[in-house]
């Protein structure tokens, strides 16, 4: 369509230049000039558009080549400015951190155990030892690619096929095994204590993160019979009781180490660095124990605490010259090899643990005593009353009697009350209570035994009325078995008191053996003084005296029953009885001092009844076992009894009336 008529502009314009040749057109001469227009954009996906590959205006947009150049140049130039700054911290500020928590990454450090010593007997039969056994771990993350032949192909089994072949020798089930083998751990503990032989079953399978540490067990090969002396190694295997634990820095040894560098399927790198540090095994521990003799006690105290119903008892043996203990048995006792089902009270060693009146056993030190001073003899007459008014309180015998006319040997044969505060209320306190000092009462006997009591006694000027003369026939004071042993111990020892001891010797891995230190003996009374109360006990254990039945045929023996009131923290105050019977033999020429005490027993409460026949039994085979020659000599005959030419005034006559 024409465009006459538009009106040709006033302003003049100034004409440009063509820059392609133009077709002239019919009405280039009659038609006014156009104002000129913007040249059409070329793009190079269009062609044949109005004004393509012509000339084009520089635009300053992000399209520009330069402009967008510049800008990746700067945009490049930051980033590299970041990771130049990240690479100088890593490598110069944390380069230490870094380091070490890379090398963390690929480390691997797995404990060795150290071999825990064994405890051996006197004659070396072991008592306590350690096996190997493996503690199974897995990597769950790598248990996804186990793989194994099935008919002939090889077939990726995972996390069930290996929990289908493991369970069985773990003894579990599949079900249960597959959730501890599944998840994203890399490193779990799915089963301990499995013996070397099993393990090797395991690695022969090839499962990929299955892995195995080696740890220890410990076994008792003479399980009930030493285990109230051995002692436990409790379930995270640390020393719970008995000689495990007195000696556990002897037992224990040091822990090794294997650090080395690992792949990422959890496997050693063979030739990276690695780090071994060797465990140092722990020390054998001999004891002065001896096993069989320890056994034939165990049994002895277990059947009678079992038939008289009793709440517990105890067997001590103590060799006279060096005051070894050769066995302390203990009833109820424990299964070392599995504590679970066993109460506090059970493994304990009550010998060591227990604090108890020790009654007429006791009577011996202030017998003793008395005689030292020189207050009495065996044959000192004493005119001894139904009852006897000391202290505010009137004390009378086990059994009422008629007075009775016995001399100091006798009193203690039938071991009355009455007769021994007769015999010895002029010690004076302060004296007395050094002697019984000097005998170990007051004080822990120096074994160091887990439990180990040193018992109950008050200084003298802290005693009541009443129990300055309970104490003279054993009561008023606590002490525990190992201590009233060793009272007798000192006598049989010619007056020489040796604190107990129950460890022999020491052994290194190298074979180096240290002798534990020698006791120091302390003398208490004179042999003079040892030997007329020895005398005087070998009428007890005769006809007219409370314990007949610790008799031996062909050997002099030496003892003194108890029959004490206990006390029971229970109810507190007294229930019950304690019934004990302590003695040495030969008696001429002591080798040995046994110890037998009930606590709460129902069936009999008398120390001779109770007591007495197992120290006959344990004696006999103690002295057959050891080939200890029969007595040579034959006891002297100490009177107990005598009215003839009795005079109650007679100085040398000890009678009640006299010393109200």
């Amino acid at each position: 369509m024409s465009r006459v008529g538009r009106p040709t502009p006033t302003t003049p314009t100034t004409p440009t230049t063509p820059t392609t040749p133009t077709t002239p057109t019919t009405e280039a001469t009659t038609r006014p000039a156009r104002p000129a227009r913007p040249a059409a954009r070329s793009h190079p996906s269009r062609p044949g558009r109005p004004g393509a590959g012509g000339p084009r205006r520089p635009r300053l947009g992000v399209a520009n080549p330069r402009r967008r150049a510049r800008l990746l140049l700067v945009v490049a130039m930051f980033v590299f400015t970041i990771f130049a700054g990240q690479l100088l911290r890593v490598q110069a500020f944390d380069a230490s951190s870094v380091a070490s928590a890379a090398e963390f990454n690929r480390l691997r450090t797995v404990v060795t155990p150290a071999v825990r010593g064994e405890i051996l007997d006197t004659n070396g039969v072991v008592l306590a030892s350690s096996v190997e056994r493996k503690t199974v771990t897995v990597d769950q993350t790598a248990l996804p690619s186990y793989s194994r032949v099935i008919a002939k192909k090889r077939v990726t089994v995972g996390v069930v096929g290996a929990a289908e072949v493991l369970a069985p020798l773990l003894g579990t089930t599949p079900a249960a095994l597959v959730t501890q083998l599944t998840g994203t751990a890399r490193y779990r503990v799915v089963a301990k204590d499995v013996t070397p032989l099993v393990w090797r079953q395991i690695a022969a399978l090839g499962i990929p993160g299955v892995y195995s540490e080696t740890t220890t067990k410990r076994v008792y090969p003479t399980s009930l019979s030493t285990a109230s002396v051995v002692g436990f190694l409790a379930n995270d295997n640390q020393d719970g009781g008995g000689i495990e634990w007195t000696q556990r820095a002897a037992l224990a040894g040091t822990p090794g180490k294997q650090v080395y560098e690992q792949a990422r399927s959890g496997q050693m790198i063979p030739w990276a660095e690695q780090q071994n540090v060797p465990a140092v095994a722990g020390k054998n521990v001999t004891l002065t124990i001896d096993a069989d003799l320890q056994w034939v006690a165990q049994n002895a105290i277990a059947n009678t605490v079992t038939t008289s119903g009793a709440l517990s008892g105890y067997v001590v043996v103590q060799e006279v010259k060096t005051g070894k203990l050769r066995a302390v048995a203990s009833y109820p006792t424990f299964d070392p090899t599995n504590i679970r089902g066993a109460t506090p009270f059970q493994l304990q060693n009550h010998a060591f643990a227990d604090t108890y009146e020790p009654g007429s056993t006791g009577k011996v030190m202030s017998m003793a005593t008395a005689i030292e001073l020189g207050q009495i003899s065996p044959t000192t007459s004493l005119i001894v009353p139904n009852r006897l008014p000391r202290g505010g309180v009137s004390f009378k015998d086990d059994v009422d009697h008629p007075t009775l006319n016995l001399t100091v040997a006798g009193a203690l044969a039938m071991s009355s009350n009455i007769g021994t505060m007769l015999a010895t209320e002029a010690v004076p306190p302060p004296t007395l209570e050094s002697y019984f000092r000097n005998f170990g009462i007051g004080t822990k006997p120096g074994t160091g035994f887990t439990s180990e009591s040193a018992g109950i006694f008050a200084k003298s000027t802290d005693w009541s009325p009443s129990q300055r003369y309970n104490i003279l026939f054993g009561q008023g004071y606590s002490l525990n078995a190992i201590q009233a042993t060793g009272v007798y111990q000192t006598l049989a020892n010619g007056g020489v008191r040796i604190p107990p001891s129950i460890v022999e010797s020491t052994t290194d891995a190298d074979g180096t053996v240290t002798p534990a230190a020698a006791p120091q003996g302390q003398r208490v009374v004179s042999a003079d003084t040892a030997t007329k109360v020895s005398q005087m006990l070998e009428e007890v254990v005769g006809p007219s005296g409370t314990a007949p039945k610790a008799k031996i045929d062909g050997y002099r023996v030496a003892g003194k029953t108890g029959t004490a009131n206990r006390y029971d923290d229970a109810v507190k105050g007294y229930s019950g009885y304690t019934a004990s019977f302590i003695g040495y033999a030969p008696a001429d020429a002591p080798k040995y001092v046994i110890s037998v005490t009930l606590q709460r027993p129902v069936q009999g409460h008398f120390g001779g009844m109770l007591g007495a026949p197992i120290f006959q039994k344990v004696m006999t085979y103690l002295l057959q076992k050891n080939q200890i020659a029969p007595s040579g000599q034959i006891a002297p005959v100490i009177p107990l009894s005598s009215t003839a030419g009795w005079d109650p005034n007679d100085p040398a006559v000890l009678n009640g009336e006299k010393r109200n």
